[in-house]
């Protein structure tokens, strides 16, 4: 099941999970990081794991004890963000899946590609060989939305309305030409202008994004400027480029299987301890207490901003992005898209109209050399 925003896929999944279970169907729901796992257990009011989770991934052997030799016990497994799944990840779901299984997958093709190895969504559809059902009509509530409007204009190649129509006022740009005004305007907005104005919180609702780490409006430095503005306490400690404080936004920069925190996964600092040789850091991740070292400290980054990439497969309330047209390198339609995507209530782009254009117009994506689409259909002449 394919579609973009607002075209109810969420509905969707939950009108067959309400018919299949009055049918005594065993249903589990998946998705790849705990924020949509959480969004998705939320949405259709039953419980989800993450897919690790899922899979009862074992730390000390590197490897899912759920597996060809202990099979779920299930008879329909749905898995939500399925775009952000690679096709290792999807290996392992695959192997542990019982014969007489059902697999729903759900996701929006059109969003940026896995971090990880493969295209499998794209793929899986692009064979032909796999029963596809891709919405494209946006429901009468989600007309309402600039953002949902906005995000479907941009998939289609056309540039996205940036003034308020018709009393929808849930997407703003605001035109600055130069890197150090997008940088000044971007924690003006942050720190007081949309909390102001919409009572969001600057930390907990509002993320910005952007689609590069370098530069005065990259993510690192949007980190900086941010952790100053919204945590200016003085008491933290220094690890490589970061400076960690007590209530920083952080994120998690690759899967500890130990810890149980993955890839993309964000949390606040809730204590920092200093000990003579060592450092204890506990980081609320969704209400999990996580604790780092000074060996595993390195594996954190600031959050205040982050890149496009690193959002996928979460939604938050208020997204900023900042678009300059010197990231002319990463400005491709999928990526304005996913980063629209990313807000659920409001969405502002800070910079210029020539970085909206170029993104519109740039629809070549990174190639990615895989053969799952073509072993689909050789295997569908056997």
């Amino acid at each position: 099941i394919t579609g973009g925003p607002g075209t109810g896929k969420t509905t969707l999944i939950r009108v067959i999970i309400e018919i299949l279970e009055k049918k005594g169907i065993r249903i589990q729901l998946c998705a790849p990081t705990g924020r949509a796992a959480k969004r998705l257990g939320q949405a259709t009011g039953r419980s989800a794991k993450t897919i690790h989770r899922l899979l009862e991934f074992n730390p000390s052997e590197m490897q899912f004890d759920r597996n060809q030799k202990r099979l779920l016990k299930l008879d329909m497994l749905i898995i939500d963000e399925f775009s952000m799944v690679d096709i290792v990840l999807f290996y392992n779901v695959l192997k542990a899946l019982p014969n007489h299984a059902r697999l729903i997958l759900v996701g929006d093709v059109d969003q940026l590609p896995s971090v990880g190895p493969g295209n499998v969504l794209k793929d899986m559809i692009g064979s032909g060989k796999i029963k596809t059902v891709k919405l494209e009509r946006i429901f009468r509530q989600a007309r309402k939305s600039l953002i949902i409007v906005n995000a479907h204009r941009v998939n289609k190649g056309e540039i996205p309305y940036l003034s308020s129509r018709h009393g929808k006022r849930d997407f703003f740009f605001v035109k600055r030409e130069s890197p150090e005004e997008i940088l000044e305007t971007v924690k003006e907005f942050v720190s007081s202008r949309i909390p102001g104005r919409f009572g969001f919180d600057p930390i907990d609702d509002i993320q910005v994004l952007a689609p590069m780490h370098k530069g005065l409006v990259g993510v690192s430095n949007l980190n900086n400027h941010l952790q100053a503005l919204l945590n200016p306490s003085r008491n933290g400690i220094k690890r490589a480029s970061n400076e960690f404080k007590l209530g920083d936004k952080v994120m998690q920069l690759r899967n500890n299987y130990e810890l149980g925190v993955f890839n993309g996964d964000m949390g606040r600092i809730s204590s920092i301890r200093q000990a003579k040789d060592d450092v204890e850091v506990r980081v609320d991740f969704y209400g999990r207490q996580v604790c780092y070292n000074l060996q595993n400290l390195d594996e954190l980054s600031l959050a205040y901003a982050c890149s496009v990439h690193k959002s996928q497969g979460n939604e938050f309330p208020a997204v900023v992005i900042a678009l300059h047209s010197q990231h002319y390198i990463m400005l491709k339609r999928n990526l304005l898209y996913t980063a629209i995507t990313r807000g659920k209530r409001l969405v502002v782009i800070v910079g210029n109209f020539k970085a909206i254009a170029m993104a519109v117009n740039n629809i070549k994506e990174n190639e990615r050399y895989t053969s799952l689409r073509q072993r689909l259909r050789d295997e569908a002449l056997l």
